[in-house]
């Protein structure tokens, strides 16, 4: 695969992974409900997809050294990457409850983000463990994180007057 190809691509796995999984763990609890969900899921590899793709091209028009077409590949990559790998987060949402379904989302990101960070270590011959290990950990932090904003989010609106 050309290497922008493999830019846009790998950047939009990452993206997509971790965005969805923050807003599936954020959203789940913040709401408890699949429908918000999806719903968000939905509107976030929309708007996003096409931010980062939008991102990804302005700032490659600044490097003089890139040509349109190769601007278009990396740009177009990260779009589609994006866009698919987070619709298949949708998918645990539509056959299983809630929290099964949150899981069994968390196990595919970690998935697909363990075995890019794999491949990429295996081309540039370095030791994947450890490469995989960071990323991971990176990614826990931003679920830890969004998780703890979203129990806050739904305290905080439970005790406002409505």
């Amino acid at each position: 695969m050309d290497i922008s190809l493999r830019k846009g691509f790998s950047f939009g796995l990452t993206s997509a992974v971790i965005t969805t999984l923050g807003l599936i763990v954020g959203l789940g609890a913040s709401t408890h409900s699949k429908f918000v969900i999806v719903g968000g899921i939905i509107t976030i590899a929309i708007s996003d997809a096409f931010s980062d793709a939008l991102g990804i091209y302005v700032s490659g028009e600044l490097d003089k050294r890139k040509t349109k077409k190769t601007l278009w590949e990396v740009t177009l990559s990260t779009f589609f990457a994006k866009l698919v790998f987070m619709f298949t987060f949708i998918i645990p949402f539509l056959l299983l409850e809630l929290y099964p379904a949150a899981a069994i989302s968390i196990l595919w990101g970690l998935l697909l983000i363990g075995s890019l960070i794999f491949e990429i270590a295996k081309e540039e011959k370095i030791t994947p463990w450890k490469v995989i290990l960071k990323h991971l950990i990176v990614m826990i932090v931003v679920l830890v994180i969004t998780f703890c904003f979203g129990q806050l989010t739904y305290k905080v609106f439970n005790y406002l007057p409505r």
